[in-house]
């Protein structure tokens, strides 16, 4: 599928085990080429350990003065270094909870994710599972909708 103009995007794999070297990031790589094949050109990938700190600088360095899509994989569980929303909340000017929503109706073990959604101006934050399988799940429940609402955010009209 070729790229559709004005429809970018930006990876950031939330894990301190592959921060440190120690984990391959296999969720960051699925999105890369799922959102590739929905015509998205992913112009950056990130890797931080997991915490509020180093997930929101993240986030407002790779949202600031950006029009498209951010998708965070990881960090979106119950452990107790899941952090990931928490982070996010920081960051985001305008919650977008029928994203979250439809990602946790999306598997049986959907619920389990606390991942939220949200605005940071023009740019669209969505936080999906660590796993590749989860991450994929909830990227897949929201995909259709995407466009439109970066279409929105980009000063696009409804109508």
């Amino acid at each position: 599928m070729r790229p559709v103009v004005g429809r970018e995007a930006k990876v950031l794999t939330v894990s301190s085990s592959g921060a440190a070297g120690v984990r391959e990031d296999r969720s960051g790589e699925a999105l890369v080429q799922a959102l590739s094949a929905r015509g998205y050109v992913v112009v950056e990938r990130r890797l931080v350990p997991d915490g509020v700190q180093s997930v929101a600088e993240a986030l407002h360095e790779l949202c600031s003065g950006f029009t498209g899509l951010v998708l965070t994989t990881g960090g979106t569980g119950f452990g107790p270094f899941d952090l990931t929303p928490e982070a996010t909340r920081r960051v985001i000017e305008r919650e977008a909870p029928g994203i979250g929503e439809a990602m946790r109706a999306s598997s049986p073990r959907g619920p389990l994710s606390r991942g939220i959604a949200g605005t940071v101006g023009r740019c669209l934050v969505v936080n999906v599972p660590g796993s590749p399988r989860g991450a994929l799940q909830s990227f897949e429940a929201v995909a259709d909708v995407l466009p439109h609402a970066l279409e929105l955010l980009a000063g696009g009209t409804p109508h």
